[in-house]
């Protein structure tokens, strides 16, 4: 069944075919969505504009989150080529590579300004500019992760960020509760991106979460991907300001059995 037919949504945060954005698009094509994108850097482009091509043919708009004036350009291009939409996928996050190692405390000034920047406000600059391209009922998600609420040595600002993450999704919820669109967070276990390797002993965290989890396992961009159909469909229709986990039920665990857990 084609849970998302007619349904347009606009994904962010594509960088390769690895990325957990892109498992969400992925099956939200395969759902009937029809897809926009948004890159920021050439670096990108062509692996954002090989994946629109793949599903649908949708277009793929080049875009800085951090510029006032690129967003509104947005905005304007995003209702010339497809009118509504009903679904915005925030999977932006960046952080100084510097500022992920070592103690918090030796976060920069700068570095914590560009963290929260990127991968928190972003998500309230993004709904802000789109605001009223959002159909009524439209589905807003974020992806957050277990470090916003836990500590996860090496993760450092990035834990913070994903904290105010949170705080924005529940208050971007109320405020947009009354159009009776619903904001959400999607928390995901650890998965192997470009991004997550630049996280220090990141391939130990693999190892504890299938040692340590109900499910013995990781997870990949299409279990996230399988949430995201769920949440953009109308059968979360009353499913608003809370944090989705999909980790195979690592963050329930308190004590871990076993020596490699």
């Amino acid at each position: 069944m084609s849970l998302l037919e007619g349904k347009t949504a606009l994904v962010t945060g594509v960088a390769n075919r690895w990325s957990i954005a892109t498992g969400i698009a992925r099956a939200l094509h395969a759902h009937g969505a029809r897809l926009a994108f948004i890159y920021q850097g050439e670096r990108v482009k062509d692996e954002v504009e090989k994946l629109a091509a793949e599903l649908g043919g949708g277009k793929a708009y080049a875009c800085d989150v951090s510029s006032d004036e690129a967003l509104a350009a947005l905005a304007t291009e995003l209702a010339r080529d497809y009118g509504k939409h009903d679904v915005l996928v925030h999977s932006i996050a960046f952080v100084n590579k510097e500022d992920l190692a070592g103690k918090v405390y030796t976060t920069s000034r700068g570095g914590f300004a560009l963290a929260l920047d990127i991968s928190a406000f972003s998500l309230i600059a993004l709904t802000n500019a789109l605001v009223e391209v959002l159909n009524d009922g439209a589905s807003i998600m974020a992806m957050t992760y277990l470090g916003s609420t836990a500590i996860v040595p090496n993760y450092n600002v990035a834990g913070i960020s994903k904290g105010a993450l949170e705080s924005i999704v529940r208050y971007l919820a109320y405020d947009l509760g009354e159009r009776g669109i619903r904001v959400n967070a999607i928390s995901a276990g650890p998965i192997s991106t470009a991004s997550s390797r630049q996280v220090k002993d990141f391939k130990s965290m693999l190892i504890k979460v299938e040692n340590a989890a109900p499910l013995r396992r990781n997870i990949t961009a299409a279990d996230v991907g399988n949430l995201a159909v769920y949440l953009a469909s109308d059968l979360s229709s009353a499913i608003t300001a809370d944090v989705h986990f999909v980790d195979a039920g690592y963050h329930a665990m308190g004590m871990y059995p076993g020596k490699d857990a």
